[in-house]
């Protein structure tokens, strides 16, 4: 729970701290801008709200690994809800309305964050979570937008701690750990075909090598 905090109030802070013109660089997501990413961030808010508020006393049927559906094509950006994104992303005109409503939303996920209780079952996709898993899956995908915010600008990597949990939960969804001598964003990079490998990372990889990219969505 500590760890979704983290991760999120880093993330946001980054948005909040860049200057007008990053918003119309490219993201590390294929197709998307800065402000298409910090559209996206938006919407995930929103969802971490409707799920936090959406109770229910079945048995879990997922966990925070398994929150996760694995594709092992990389995204190509013509997907029609990333589409709408750009269009929605578009529609704010000014950097500073996409920093409001990021910071209104996000600060309001934050607090239902604080105030959940870990042992609670929420549902959201159709399966069924308790709400510590949920925030859980959460920590990655907040620690892999944050190198995308980044990818292309000169920001802060995400919070430490967040990247090592990130890194422990992807290679779990893997099925396989990465070499120690991979740093946990490189990890989490090239193990969701964020970037390639090189040469000399995919001969250290060994076998697994084959197995990328693992796409998270």
């Amino acid at each position: 729970m500590d760890l979704f905090a983290q991760s999120w109030t880093a993330l946001r802070t980054a948005v909040d701290g860049l200057p007008d013109d990053d918003f119309a660089a490219p993201s590390g997501c294929t197709g998307w801008l800065v402000r298409d990413l910090a559209c996206h961030l938006i919407i995930d808010a929103q969802d971490v709200l409707i799920t936090l508020v959406t109770p229910t006393d079945e048995e879990p049927t997922r966990d925070a690994a398994s929150y996760w559906e694995v594709a092992h094509q990389p995204p190509t950006g013509t997907d029609p809800l990333d589409a709408l994104t750009v269009r929605l992303a578009a529609a704010y005109e000014q950097p500073r309305l996409l920093k409001f409503h990021l910071d209104d939303v996000g600060a309001a996920a934050g607090r239902a964050a604080d105030l959940a209780d870990p042992g609670q079952r929420v549902r959201t996709r159709g399966h069924v979570l308790t709400a510590g898993d949920y925030l859980g899956a959460y920590v990655l995908e907040w620690t892999l937008h944050h190198l995308d915010l980044v990818a292309h600008l000169d920001g802060p990597e995400p919070p430490a701690d967040g990247l090592r949990r990130s890194r422990e939960l992807f290679e779990r969804i893997a099925g396989f750990a990465f070499p120690a001598s991979f740093s946990d964003s490189d990890t989490l990079l090239v193990g969701t075909g964020r970037r390639a490998p090189t040469g000399d990372e995919r001969e250290r990889l060994g076998p697994p090598a084959a197995r990328l990219p693992v796409v998270l969505g």
